[in-house]
């Protein structure tokens, strides 16, 4: 309900673009010259110093509220926010929380700097992936993998310079990239190169990043036929298990995943596609399968995909959190694997598949004794057609037992 005494006071939340005045709209310097209070970051207010509303710098959602609260006087207040207000914007926190207070909170649109940059770089960006690197959780590569052009604020230890890194490693060190330091400033900069060149330099902590490359191939509806994979002497999850298994996973988009025992990196790519936006980590310990990783992760554009050398557990203490866990292989560490991944992230889901009575014994009180809810086990046969003269005969493959417990759908 609309608090009466703050019922009649308005709060302007103003996008003051890059902070350039010559690059703010007219109703957003309409709304600074009338405003009885200016609240921002110490930075933007600098820029309007000549504004006669008293200045508050302050940027916190809670802290502003509580300073409005404080000072009845201020009718008609305006915070200043950079960018547009509908871009990664405080304004996103601020505004239910002034409702909620009982303000009236108005939104004044700004020139985002995605808009800005790609003016400059006289390219569109109404195809672009738009994105935030800046605090947030966020892989250019799995964006690049999936989207031929990715704009991304950075900030913080997410410099272009460590987002070119990244997509260096993945594969995609050839992307175009341009970047823009200070934009609308007089100092204004834009770079251009390959990811792989600008990795090498030092730019300003007030920077954005535009990577380009060609689209990736579509990926097919319903997984990939086991024929497309390089599969040499590694073990590799047929067809059938595999798509059971992706799906009893439930991955999200943006999750982080680990496949522990990947082989040749089937269930990995195939992973790599439904966390399009997060991360695989294929953990592998035999020196054979490696080379077939890589060229499946390849030769599938699997570039959020990441081969980690090494026998788990010990080569999972350096991963982050996963949000998913699959254990195609554990070579006897199966409950330590399963706690490591636990003890990173309680709320993770885990599927494990065996094909032997002896690891399905172990597998069910693993899954209890770190945590786990009642593992759900399904028991897949699956048998294919082959060609027998005139006839066709079922040729059976071994049985696989799938374990699924865990994560926020099961509570």
């Amino acid at each position: 309900m609309m608090d009466a005494k703050n019922g009649g006071r308005t709060v302007w939340l103003v996008g003051v673009g890059m902070g350039n005045r010559a690059t703010m709209t007219g109703e957003a310097l309409s709304a600074l010259e009338n405003a009885d209070c200016l609240i921002g970051a110490g930075r933007m207010l600098e820029g309007f110093s000549d504004f006669p509303a008293p200045k508050k710098a302050l940027v916190a959602p809670g802290e502003i509220v509580s300073f409005l609260l404080g000072h009845p006087e201020y009718r008609a207040a305006a915070v200043l926010l950079s960018g547009d207000v509908g871009f990664y914007s405080g304004a996103t926190r601020l505004r239910p929380m002034l409702e909620g207070a009982g303000f009236r909170a108005e939104g004044i649109a700004g020139v985002s700097s995605a808009v800005y940059f790609c003016a400059k770089l006289g390219v569109p960006w109404e195809d672009a992936f738009l994105a935030s690197a800046h605090g947030r959780p966020f892989s250019i590569a799995s964006a690049l993998a999936v989207h031929p052009k990715v704009f991304a604020l950075t900030g913080g230890e997410r410099t272009p310079a460590a987002l070119c890194a990244e997509l260096a490693g993945a594969g995609m060190g050839d992307a175009k990239a341009a970047v823009g330091e200070r934009l609308s400033y007089p100092e204004e900069t834009i770079t251009r190169g390959t990811a792989r060149e600008l990795a090498a330099r030092d730019f300003d902590p007030l920077s954005v990043l535009l990577v380009e490359r060609p689209a990736a191939a579509p990926f097919p509806a319903g997984g990939i036929e086991d024929a497309e994979f390089v599969r040499g002497g590694a073990p590799m999850t047929k067809f059938e298990v595999r798509s059971v298994s992706v799906a009893k996973l439930r991955v999200r988009e943006t999750d982080i995943v680990w496949d522990v025992g990947a082989g040749t990196g089937s269930v990995s790519v195939e992973l790599a596609r439904a966390a399009r936006l997060g991360t695989v980590y294929a953990v592998e310990k035999n020196p054979e399968a490696l080379p077939l990783l890589e060229e499946n992760r390849r030769r599938f554009g699997a570039w959020n995909l990441r081969i980690v050398p090494g026998e788990a557990p010990g080569a999972l203490a350096a991963l982050p959190a996963p949000d998913r866990v699959f254990v195609g292989g554990s070579s006897g560490g199966l409950l330590e694997i399963l706690r490591t991944a636990k003890e990173k992230n309680p709320g993770v889901r885990a599927v494990v598949n065996t094909v032997t009575l002896e690891t399905l014994a172990e597998a069910v009180p693993a899954l209890k004794a770190c945590g786990f809810p009642e593992p759900d086990v399904v028991q897949l046969s699956a048998a294919r057609a082959r060609k027998a003269g005139n006839y066709h005969l079922m040729t059976g493959q071994n049985p696989v037992f799938i374990l699924s417990a865990g994560g926020e759908t099961d509570a």
